[in-house]
């Protein structure tokens, strides 16, 4: 996320980044003058649990009760477009400016791969003439309006988008809090942090399938800001359960295409 704010920022139309040793590494060279931008990165390990007194914790065979951290790391990387000399597999293809209509739709190819995670996942989902678009975990369903209703076709499939990921935390995927706990309540911290992972998870999957449509949620974004006043954490952990989930959700995408291919 820090680096497509920098991207934003500086202009660069690549999503690609390497440390100066990696593009020393391939052949290339950071251009001289050309300052590195800071990214973080999430890595998971596992800790043996600990009591309030600081004691370790085992079960009842006596075996280690571990718990799953994340440690971040931070990085600070270049874009592709700042250096020179890089091999042409490690450049990839710079995204061009797109037509307003190209904006407004979503192509066979990325409607398709869409379609595969819905499948896959299990989730049903159904669109009709109404105003609201949620997913309901008692049933395992996701809910639109009607195409029709939305300004453009990529708004739509934006927001089922969306609402894939929250259906990534049920139970039986990913079991995350937000979707599981009785406790969430709209306008809760729960809710609301289950909200800001769904936020952040379609706009991971909006940008890697080239979907260019918009999620209309301001009415969270009080509920937002104040979870991220009270938890400086807060956006890191909401930043990782979204990459699980687009993970997931891409993974089961992938299976798919595997299975016919």
């Amino acid at each position: 996320m820090l680096l497509w704010l920098a991207a934003e920022e500086k202009g660069y139309r690549s999503n690609r980044w390497l440390t100066y040793k990696q593009a020393q590494a391939v052949g290339g060279q950071v251009r001289k003058g050309e300052s590195s931008s800071l990214g973080v990165i999430f890595k998971p390990f596992e800790k043996q649990a600990e009591d309030k007194s600081g004691s370790k914790l085992f079960d009842a065979d006596g075996k280690p009760v571990m718990e799953s951290r994340v440690m971040a790391k931070s990085l600070y990387l270049f874009n592709v477009e700042q250096c020179d000399s890089l091999p042409e597999s490690v450049v990839g293809v710079t995204a061009v400016p797109l037509s307003q209509e190209d904006v407004d739709t979503v192509s066979t190819p990325v409607f398709n791969r869409i379609l595969d995670m819905l499948n896959a996942s299990g989730v049903k989902a159904t669109s009709f003439s109404q105003n609201r678009a949620f997913y309901r975990p008692s049933t395992d369903e996701i809910v639109l309006p009607a195409v029709g209703q939305f300004f453009s076709d990529a708004d739509y499939w934006a927001t089922l988008l969306h609402e894939l990921v929250h259906a990534s935390g049920h139970a039986k995927r990913l079991n995350r809090e937000g979707i599981t706990s009785s406790l969430s309540r709209f306008g809760d911290p729960i809710y609301a942090f289950e909200e800001l992972i769904a936020e952040l998870g379609s706009a991971f999957l909006c940008a890697e399938l080239g979907v260019y449509g918009e999620v209309q949620h301001e009415s969270y974004f009080a509920s937002w800001l104040k979870t991220l006043k009270e938890d400086k954490h807060a956006i890191f952990r909401a930043s990782r359960q979204a990459r699980e989930a687009c993970e997931f959700l891409l993974n089961l995408a992938q299976d798919v295409r595997r299975s016919v291919a």
